[in-house]
Order: structure tokens, then C-alpha cells, then sequence
């Protein structure tokens, strides 16, 4: 990995023939789904776990997925993202079958609990085991920052917390700053996302940080713009450019565009991920949905924040697009 990209020579992105995500941690898990196809993508959910009749997957609100991709038959797995808790995070690791010895790297796609609260705890439980030389893929050093939620009235704001960087440093896992596209064993990275579309930052969280402002000189909480959220992206040879977007702080329509444009590549296979449109009017919800319908991907897989509204106004405009998610599902992509 080299997340430090001369902005003269044209970032190259990976290529791979076969992508495989996994939902490791998702806030929903129907046991009984129907077998299912798509003739984008290859789809598998988890019923019954075999030899584990006494345990289930499970859920909680907040995201993370095992990426497994291949080239020329060589194989490279990343876990993006962490979910809330290393509890349901270690659980269903265990439970999937995913070994962490075969992991080649972390990404952090932003600093939110929900995203970021199992990995301390998933690091101290399998160190051991994973490669030595383990990095974990960040945005940019702010996502070390503090989060405050947002005050009722008449009450004081609640600190989110922090992700804690020397409780990593301690376990040799060195954050690399991929605040520019970085090529990947596999995936590569959006590095910040460009804000061009008609898209407003959504997440609602404030954060105290590096005096920029009147507002935060005088030491005042303001709307977290979300700098360091980056995008995981794969181009699948003779399929075209996979983007998945954790939560879309920055609007799922322009971190589809970063992409598009960081990789150079036309074609939109598929968008996967929290698109943060759960509290969005019918309105925006609308326009959203213009935009991905004009962008032509081949397929749309909701997950985590993304709203019920969303994926109901995608099912009426492009209901051959939209793929069910389910925690411990697997979507393959490619030959």
C-alpha cells in the first residue's frame, strides 16, 4: 500500500477478477431467506450454521464487511469497518468462518463509533494470529477526533468518544493516512471525496477541533464536515468499478462520482453500503435516485444507515438494480 500518490503520475486503480464482500456486522438478520440470483451478482445468505446449532449470528447498528478479492489466482482479504462492538464483531467473525491470519490489511472508512467501536477489541483478541506487518487504512488523522452527538434542548451535548489510536499503536497496527487515492492488494481507496453534487453533509455529529472558525476559537461544538471519509473500491475485470460507501456522510452520489473519476474507469457495476438517507425528505430521496439511475450501475445493495424510503423508491424506479441485504450475506462480483 501507498497511500502517497504523486498527483503528476495518473493514479493506476487495481484490477481484479472475482470479488467477494461479506456482511459481517449489520443491524438485521432473517435466518430463513429464500434463495436468491441476480445476473450482476452471485448471492448467498446464511441460514443455519452448521456444527453451531446453539449459536446465531448478531446484529447491531453499525457496519462491517470482509473483502476477498482475486487476480490471477492470487487471493487478498481486507475487513472494512468494525461495527459498534467487538462482542457482535468477534462473534460473527467466528461464526462466518473468517480467519484473521489471512486478512492483509484494516480500513476505516470514517470516525464513528458504529464504524469504528469493534476494533480495539477485535485486534486484542486475534494480534497474535494476523500478519505482522498489518496497516490499518484511514481518511486522514482526524478520524482520531472526538465526536459530541447533538444537545436536546436544554441539555448538554454527549462526548461519542474517540478511537484510540495508542490502544492500536500498542498492538503495532499503524494507521496510514490515505487522504489521496491509494492502490491496495486488491481494493483501492477514494482518498477524500469531492463535494460537487447537490448533496448536503448528513451524520449530525459536532466536533471540537484545530481553530479554523469564530465558532471554535471561542471553543464551540460545529457540524462534523467529515474530511476524512474515504470510499473502498474495486475495478472487476470485465465488470466494471464496485464502490462501497460505509455511510455516505459526504452523499452517496458524490463518492460515486470520486470514484469514477480517482479510477478513471465509465462503467458503474454496483454501489453497496449505508447511504445515510434514513432521515432524508422524499424530495432528496427523489433526486438521489435520479442521480444513481442516470450513473446505470448494474446493481444497488442497501445496507446499514441507508433508510427504508431509499430502498423502497429504488424498488419502484429500478427494481431489476436493488439486491436484499442480510447479515452474513456474501455477494460475489466477477468470473
Amino acid at each position: 500500500m501507498n497511500p502517497n500518490v504523486d498527483a503528476r503520475t495518473p493514479f493506476a486503480p487495481p484490477v481484479v477478477d472475482r470479488l467477494s464482500v461479506r456482511v459481517v456486522v449489520d443491524s438485521h438478520y432473517e435466518r430463513f431467506l429464500p434463495k436468491a440470483t441476480h445476473p450482476a451478482v452471485g448471492i448467498e445468505h446464511v441460514g443455519e450454521i452448521r456444527g453451531r446449532q446453539m449459536s446465531t449470528l448478531a446484529g447491531e447498528w453499525g457496519l462491517s464487511l470482509h473483502l476477498e478479492s482475486e487476480y490471477r489466482g492470487a487471493k487478498s482479504q481486507y475487513l472494512l469497518d468494525f461495527g459498534y462492538t467487538s462482542e457482535v464483531l468477534n462473534r460473527n467473525i467466528d461464526l462466518l468462518g473468517i480467519d484473521p491470519a489471512r486478512i492483509r490489511g484494516l480500513i476505516l472508512s470514517h470516525g464513528h463509533r458504529d464504524h469504528y467501536g469493534g476494533l480495539v477489541g477485535f485486534v486484542n483478541q486475534h494480534r497474535a494470529h494476523m500478519r505482522e506487518d498489518l496497516a490499518l487504512c484511514v481518511g486522514g488523522d482526524t478520524v482520531f477526533r472526538e465526536k459530541w452527538l447533538p444537545a436536546r434542548v436544554g441539555e448538554a451535548p454527549v462526548s461519542w468518544g474517540a478511537l484510540d489510536r495508542t490502544a492500536l499503536t500498542a498492538q503495532n497496527i499503524v494507521p496510514a493516512c490515505c487522504d489521496a487515492p491509494a492502490a491496495l492488494e486488491g481494493p483501492f481507496t477514494t482518498g477524500c471525496i469531492e463535494r460537487t453534487s447537490f448533496e448536503k453533509v448528513t451524520g449530525g455529529t459536532r466536533v471540537r477541533f484545530e481553530h479554523f472558525s469564530d465558532a471554535e476559537r471561542r471553543g464551540e461544538l460545529v457540524l462534523d464536515e467529515h474530511p476524512d471519509e474515504h470510499g473502498t473500491c474495486f475495478v472487476v475485470q470485465g465488470r466494471g468499478l464496485v464502490v462501497i460507501s460505509s455511510c455516505g456522510h459526504a452523499g452517496i452520489v458524490n463518492t460515486v462520482r470520486t470514484a469514477m473519476k480517482v479510477a478513471n474507469v465509465p462503467k458503474l457495476h454496483a454501489v453497496i453500503g449505508g447511504f445515510h438517507l434514513g432521515m432524508a425528505s422524499a424530495e432528496y430521496i427523489g433526486h438521489t435516485v435520479d442521480e444513481l439511475a442516470a450513473l446505470r450501475p448494474d446493481a444497488i445493495i442497501p445496507m446499514h444507515c441507508t433508510g427504508a424510503p431509499f430502498i423502497e423508491a429504488m424498488r419502484h424506479r429500478m427494481p431489476d438494480r436493488v439486491v436484499a441485504n442480510n447479515l452474513g450475506s456474501r455477494f460475489t462480483f466477477g468470473a
